[in-house]
């Protein structure tokens, strides 16, 4: 059964975020447990990783540009296109925080299903989410409209757990422990990370219902709009990269598209404004359609 839905992984993560919608109550008493679920993926994403390859490609300035266009360049894109679209003050800081965001730490796991470069994947991701807390302290500089002041001291716990402390502890891990038994250990729970993924869309997903059940209207307005950005993130980052190759162009394109705003919220929380949960959820199906398009495009592209 395991080896079935790691499979069929791709399509499962639709299947969960379908699931939390139908089950509200379910879904809205997980996602206090989502952030213990985050650490726990960071973490052993990290530690299946080869450090010095891992390395290797962060100092690469390719890298870094990929980061500087996931983060600041779409949050540039999308605060134009909110601002033109007139966008109330909550709904236009919200799009600009999710541009902010760094890519999902289940990005290398999606990428290895579609038979692209994990570490490539990873190496994006871990770049998007160093540059987190610069973006997203840039996005409420510019774009929240409240009085109220950034907690510095609790921002920057936060930071070094679920930032920071993932990444430290894997890199002692691999410095203190030999490879032979890590490497048994990892070959054994990998199956499972997957499994983990799954928890994101179906705890995610019941702030978005909620919505829905309180004003439908709005609720697909909200919809619409996170479509609109996993389809902007995707297609502008498949085109930027479609002349170093598809695979390359399809794993900056997926990268892009996945979007990690369970980080961003527990980085930031109620600063990033009363917009963010909902669109946030709203976000979880089209995120996880993403890598089954995407499967999809690679073949037709492919022939």
């Amino acid at each position: 059964m395991l080896l079935f839905v790691v499979r069929h992984s791709l399509p499962f993560m639709v299947v969960f975020a379908v699931l939390g919608f139908v089950f509200p109550a379910a879904s809205v008493a997980f996602f206090p447990f989502l952030p213990l679920v985050l650490l726990t993926l960071m973490t052993l994403t990290l530690l299946g990783m080869k450090q010095r390859e891992l390395v290797k490609r962060l100092s690469s300035m390719t890298i870094w540009l990929y980061a500087v266009l996931h983060s600041f360049v779409f949050m540039m894109v999308v605060g134009l296109l909110g601002w033109w679209l007139s966008f109330d003050e909550d709904l236009l800081l919200a799009v600009v925080a999710v541009a902010a965001t760094g890519s999902l730490f289940a990005t290398p796991a999606i990428v290895r299903a579609l038979g692209f470069d994990s570490l490539q994947a990873m190496a994006m991701t871990i770049a998007t989410t160093l540059l987190l807390p610069v973006s997203i302290i840039t996005a409420l500089f510019f774009f929240q409209q409240q009085s109220v002041e950034l907690d510095w001291g609790s921002y920057f716990v936060r930071l070094m757990i679920f930032i920071f402390g993932p990444m430290l502890f894997s890199f002692a891990v691999h410095r203190l422990v030999s490879e032979e038994p890590l490497n048994r250990f990892l070959v054994k729970i990998s199956p499972y990370t997957i499994l983990l993924v799954f928890a994101f869309p179906f705890g995610l997903i019941g702030r978005f219902r909620m919505l829905f059940d309180q004003d439908p209207v709005t609720a697909l307005y909200y919809f619409l709009i996170a479509t609109g950005l996993c389809c902007l993130f995707f297609v502008l980052s498949f085109i930027l990269y479609r002349n170093k190759g598809l695979d390359v162009a399809l794993t900056a394109a997926i990268t892009s598209g996945n979007r990690n705003v369970l980080l961003t919220y527990s980085v930031a929380g109620a600063l990033l404004g009363p917009a963010f949960l909902p669109l946030a959820g709203a976000l979880q199906l089209p995120t996880y359609l993403l890598p089954v398009l995407t499967r999809w495009l690679s073949r037709i592209l492919s022939k």
